[in-house]
């Protein structure tokens, strides 16, 4: 049997998406604590998304 060749990420490829969800959280605490109305709105919005990627992901690996 073959074993599978392992692909060669770059560093792109594998800090992509952290980076994506550290921008996220940054920019969702900063709306909070700088902002009124809609930036309340867009914080909560900013900050539940890296909650809900850990569930997904959390659920995924079971």
């Amino acid at each position: 049997m073959r074993a599978a060749r392992a692909r060669r990420q770059s560093a792109r490829d594998i800090f992509r998406w952290p980076v994506v969800i550290g921008v996220l959280s940054t920019v969702g605490l900063l709306s909070a604590l700088l902002g009124d109305g809609i930036w309340d709105g867009l914080s909560w919005l900013a900050l539940a998304i890296p909650v809900l990627l850990y569930g997904v992901f959390a659920r995924r690996r079971r």
